[in-house]
């Protein structure tokens, strides 16, 4: 399932260098390119657009002014050289705040939150995709691996990297424990331990303080027990 984005800019190069960052990334297929907030209400009232990358500093209407009008908005990670505008940017829900310039590796950081960022904000709820939908680029061997969520069976924290140990494989990566704990939904993830987070769904029988998953033995910490307890409540 690929993700169609839209960028919304009046500045060209910002449309070359989002477009070039997505090539590398083989989930996301370009929808459109606008150059102003009245092209982007256009092109959204007649095409699908999951994920919109928005500058706020356009002529005529600014791109928050723009996102305040639209009853039902993609997914949104805003693009600007203005950091003094990041809080009413979170009030509306976006799913990150990318200061110009930013590198490629900030850049897939915004995209996972995207992805995995709830569909909920000031304008409507609507229901988000099934989790096993769901999709996040993992740097590992100065590689971008492209991992369904449905795939993780759990995460274990490795000195300074982090082990993500897949249905057929393991990813080393550069991200903390924490951060997978921030992005991942947490109806479907659950920490269980300062090292270890688990899928709920690929949990196969809790016993004492151990957890199995497949032929793996996650340990329980006494700190997240109570993370487990609501599983069993």
């Amino acid at each position: 399932m690929s993700i169609k984005y839209l960028v919304v800019d009046d500045e060209p190069i910002a449309h070359r260098i989002i477009e070039g960052y997505c090539k590398d990334l083989p989930h996301l297929e370009l929808a459109g390119h606008c150059y102003n907030a009245f092209e982007a209400m256009q092109f959204l009232n007649q095409h699908h657009v999951d994920l919109m990358f928005l500058d706020i500093n356009m002529p005529k209407l600014k791109g928050f002014e723009f996102l305040k009008t639209l009853q039902n908005p993609p997914k949104v990670v805003v693009t600007t050289a203005y950091k003094e505008f990041a809080l009413e940017g979170y009030e509306l829900n976006v799913a990150d705040y990318l200061l110009k310039p930013f590198s490629f590796e900030r850049f897939v950081a915004a995209v996972n939150k995207a992805i995995t960022h709830p569909q909920i904000n000031t304008f409507s709820v609507t229901t988000d995709p099934d989790p096993k939908d769901k999709r996040l680029f993992l740097k590992g061997d100065k590689k971008y691996h492209q991992v369904a969520l449905s795939d993780i069976l759990y995460i274990e924290a490795y000195g300074n990297y982090t082990k993500v140990h897949l249905s057929k494989e393991m990813i080393i990566t550069h991200e903390k424990v924490s951060s997978y704990e921030d992005m991942l939904p947490s109806e479907n993830f659950i920490r269980v331990h300062k090292s270890f987070i688990v899928a709920v769904d690929k949990i196969n029988l809790i016993e004492g303080n151990q957890i199995k998953i497949e032929d793996h033995s996650i340990p329980i910490g006494q700190t997240y027990r109570i993370n487990v307890n609501k599983l069993l409540s």
